[in-house]
């Protein structure tokens, strides 16, 4: 089963927003990008933002860009 497929753009700030426009959205995370620390805390923003469980967020391409592609099912 396949969801929804978004375009994601990580900032590092500590703002904390969630801007989603159509397939595109655009995240501050606080967590620096070491040893995973920025993908994990950019799953849990996301869950909590589509009100789904962290295990229906997966990161499907770009785990060290800042440019990524991520589903939601």
């Amino acid at each position: 089963m396949y969801g929804l497929r978004y375009s994601v753009s990580v900032r590092f700030s500590s703002d904390g927003r969630v801007e989603v426009s159509g397939n595109e959205i655009s995240i501050s995370i606080k967590s620096l990008p070491e040893r995973g620390k920025a993908n994990r805390e950019l799953v849990k923003k996301l869950a909590a933002h589509f009100n789904v469980t962290e295990d229906r967020v997966r990161i499907i391409s770009g785990l060290t860009s800042r440019k990524k592609l991520v589903e939601v099912s």
